[in-house]
């Protein structure tokens, strides 16, 4: 029995639920399941850009996604670079024609055979984007219900990608607290110093290495002292 979209969406929706505590299984999971749910779509996949130039693909259905978010880092332009910007979604039935890309959409076409793409905003931080990217090598490939059901799922998958970003952000902020409370404990037994006086040591270390607190704490906890360039 054919399954309603309402009906494929809340399974989708469910499905993602399930995995909103590991961040990198939530977003593989989001792009099979856009792989599965979307005709016409053959590769899909999550791209997070940083300062609208720097491209980092965090999950895809295979190399094609892949490829296309590295030509558009190489290129400087295509969808995650430019007018997804702007608007929540943007679609190209024929990458090798679109004047909003000469650079990357013909080499897209060239290097990967795809002809279509199709892609959605996700969330927008600061100065990062998340976007959903669809591929197909036919022409035209996602008709208006394609891309109907794409803006649908893909608003399911924004607030599971979003609240896994506040997971993954909230593990790394534990982890750095956890870190730093022990290089603080390591110096003040090393220097009898107590607790202020020995993060304020480790806060001018990090001021002089011109290094965040994180990394100068993770590097006293490693090798039990202080760093070399900093002895003396």
């Amino acid at each position: 029995m054919t399954r309603t979209l309402s009906e494929r969406m809340s399974a989708a929706a469910r499905d993602l639920q399930e995995h909103h505590a590991d961040p990198a299984a939530t977003f593989q999971r989001a792009v099979e399941l856009v792989l599965a749910n979307i005709d016409g779509c053959e590769c899909a996949g999550i791209s997070f850009v940083h300062a609208r130039k720097e491209i980092d693909t965090v999950a895809s259905t295979g190399q094609l996604a892949v490829d296309g978010d590295r030509l558009q880092y190489e290129t400087g332009e295509g969808p995650c670079l430019d007018s997804i910007w702007e608007e929540q979604t943007t679609y190209s039935p024929d990458l090798g024609r679109d004047d909003r890309w000469p650079a990357w959409g013909p080499r897209v076409v060239e290097e990967t055979k795809a002809q279509s793409v199709l892609s959605f905003q996700l969330f927008t931080h600061e100065d990062t984007l998340g976007a959903l990217n669809l591929y197909a090598t036919q022409r035209d490939a996602f008709d208006s219900e394609a891309r109907d059901e794409g803006l649908a799922i893909a608003a399911h998958i924004a607030i599971a990608v979003s609240a896994a970003r506040e997971v993954r952000d909230l593990s790394r902020a534990m982890d750095s607290r956890t870190v730093i409370g022990q290089a603080t404990g390591i110096l003040m037994e090393r220097f009898d110093l107590d607790g202020g006086r020995a993060f304020s040591v480790l806060s001018r270390l990090s001021s002089h290495a011109n290094v965040k607190v994180r990394d100068i704490a993770a590097e006293i906890v490693e090798t039990r002292r202080l760093p070399a360039r900093d002895e003396g």
